[in-house]
């Protein structure tokens, strides 16, 4: 008996930033100095991302001014209670329509979910999203309840070896996962090189996937997990008062193409299998830099890694949930049935996560569920400010 993710949903913000405005945003700071001008124009232009979604509508100059800019076009700097007041108010949206986008595609009946493992760095709340979860897909009260907190861009994994156990533990375990971060609130204008490639880089996007035992979908056969310490400096995640602070250096991309060898042969030894053998490969999107790090280091031919560059184009790093995002990618590129996939993820450490997966009945999984794609929008009630799901659902 294996554990099998049956479905992948997603969801985004309404707000999609071009990242030529973006920049122009950035790049017209009055206090950015000689070096920031150097290199947020740098960092956005390399970057390989053109569009990405956020749920900050400030960002958008065309939109009225607020918390995070002025009506003059600076960028402000809110303290870190106000960026995670905006979490509570707008990450439950995502959280849910991720969810539901996922038990749909899978089509179980959400009665019938036994546990809910939840993953967000970006921010803090109890009582948090998975609440929210459970109340707006009407699951019972009495569903398991897990929250895997600021682990950052690899947390998906963890999130899936638990869903993974849980199901080969029982047949008659439905276990929805679902990852959803809100990176833009952490953005302010710096001379800082390393929030200047976070400022080039970070989206906003949730994902959820529904994993039982058996069935079709993608198979999880085995994980891989290592640490490179020599990086522990180069990739972190900490709170500040004006926000939580990324750590990422220019070092990390040749750290990862230095040790993701290494770090994924466990999963070839214990399989028999070859780097050659693995048409698929779902790499976490953290950079441009770090996808040509991973492709050179493994020898892996352009289309291996379409759907990871299609993923960073089109949303940029979504820090857990966008590994998730490069699996549907390729679902829906079109896996054969049978066919091995290599997830991999990257996260403060530095940590290497890797996953070896096997597409099961793929044909007839993706006949079923569509690429549809949610969007989530925010309102603002009279009384109070709340997050409203606008479900839209675009067919491809």
């Amino acid at each position: 008996m294996s554990a099998t993710i049956r479905a992948i949903g997603t969801a985004v913000p309404t707000k999609t930033l071009d990242q030529p405005a973006v920049r122009d945003l950035f790049v017209g700071q009055p206090d950015l100095g000689r070096l920031g001008r150097r290199l947020v124009p740098a960092a956005f232009d390399v970057s390989a991302v053109e569009h990405r979604h956020t749920v900050l509508e400030e960002l958008d100059a065309a939109t009225p001014a607020g918390a995070f800019r002025d009506e003059h076009g600076v960028l402000l700097s809110p303290s870190t209670g106000t960026r995670n007041d905006r979490y509570r108010e707008l990450a439950p949206a995502l959280f849910v329509a991720a969810a539901r986008d996922a038990v749909d595609r899978a089509g179980v009946a959400p009665e019938s979910i036994t546990h809910v493992v939840t993953v967000s760095c970006t921010g803090f709340t109890q009582p948090g999203p998975d609440l929210d979860v459970v109340q707006e897909l009407g699951l019972r009260r009495t569903v398991f309840r897990q929250h895997i907190g600021f682990m950052g861009c690899c947390a998906a994994f963890p999130a899936l070896r638990i869903a993974a156990a849980f199901a080969e533990g029982d047949p008659d375990a439905v276990v929805l996962v679902v990852c959803a971060e809100l990176c833009t609130l952490h953005v302010r204008a710096s001379d800082d090189p390393d929030q200047i490639v976070a400022n080039s880089v970070f989206g906003d996007g949730a994902a959820a996937v529904v994993v039982t035992a058996d069935g079709p979908g993608l198979r999880l056969d085995d994980f891989a997990t290592t640490v490179v310490p020599e990086g522990a400096s180069e990739m972190a995640w900490n709170i500040g008062d004006e926000g939580f602070e990324m750590v990422l250096s220019t070092a990390v991309p040749r750290l990862v193409g230095a040790t993701v060898a290494e770090a994924v042969a466990p999963l070839f030894e214990r399989s028999g299998m070859r780097v050659t053998d693995i048409p698929v490969w779902a790499v976490h999107p953290g950079g441009r830099a770090i996808i040509d790090r991973t492709q050179d280091a493994l020898g892996l031919p352009d289309e291996a890694i379409a759907a990871s560059r299609t993923v960073l184009r089109d949303h940029g790093n979504m820090s857990s949930a966008t590994v998730l995002f490069v699996l549907r990618q390729a679902l829906d590129d079109g896996i054969d049935d049978g066919s091995p996939v290599v997830a991999l993820a990257f996260g403060p450490g530095l940590t290497v996560e890797a996953a070896r997966l096997t597409a099961v009945g793929t044909a007839t999984a993706s006949e079923a569920g569509r690429t549809v794609t949610g969007t989530v929008g925010t309102a603002a009630t009279a009384g109070a400010a709340h997050a409203t799901a606008v479900a839209t659902a675009s067919v491809s």
